[in-house]
């Protein structure tokens, strides 16, 4: 039997509400150059996948040169960090979740794939980095998602087996990653899904499980 004593999260579409931030920004940068990725394909391919990957597929599949990926990459941090300033701020839920979880004694980390400084201003300002142990961003790897390089470091990092460890997680790359490392995966459908009696129930289904 395995008892879970970590819980890992990714962070946007997860603990924050950023996955439009994200989308804005980076169709506000390539509208600079006439280029925009659609809804439908952010929902179904880019939704998860770090910016700098984007990218690398809009040349492939639109041309876009690459010698304007730097400055793109550039610009989407610049709108981001703007979005962030205007909307992100703490939710008493998710907060009042991670106090109950780690006051219980689980250990809590967050593997995203944003870059670290996205990843500390949000963080900041929804009030959520005092909880956490460790967060990983895609700096922090060769690899990111949908490869789970990351969430083998922090399972790895927290001195864990992947069946000790639980990953929340919303889009098609993130959850594949979670998925390969082995450990338990809940999936959610937007951050108001997490909730400290969420969590509780899907540990002691999982447990139940195990036995």
């Amino acid at each position: 039997m395995s008892n879970i004593k970590a819980i890992i999260f990714d962070m946007d579409g997860v603990l924050i509400d950023a996955r439009d931030w994200h989308y804005e920004a980076l169709n506000k940068a390539l509208n600079l150059f006439g280029f925009e990725i659609n809804r439908y394909d952010h929902l179904v391919t880019y939704d998860g996948l770090p910016t700098k990957k984007k990218l690398e597929m809009l040349t492939l599949e639109r041309n876009l040169p690459t010698a304007l990926h730097s400055f793109i990459n550039e610009m989407k941090q610049k709108y981001t960090i703007e979005e962030v300033f205007l909307n992100c701020h703490p939710v008493f839920e998710h907060e009042y979740a991670l106090s109950k979880l780690k006051n219980d004694g689980y250990k809590l980390a967050l593997c995203s794939n944003s870059i670290r400084e996205t990843i500390d201003l949000m963080l900041n300002k929804s009030s959520l980095i005092g909880y956490l142990e460790f967060c990983l961003s895609n700096q922090d790897v060769v690899n990111p998602k949908p490869n789970p390089e990351i969430y083998n470091k922090a399972i790895q990092k927290l001195g864990l087996h992947p069946q000790e460890c639980i990953i929340y997680e919303d889009n098609i790359n993130g959850l594949e990653a979670a998925r390969l490392s082995g450990a338990n995966v809940s999936q959610v459908k937007s951050p108001s899904d997490i909730s400290y009696e969420r969590i509780i129930s899907d540990i002691k289904r999982i447990e139940r499980r195990a036995k």
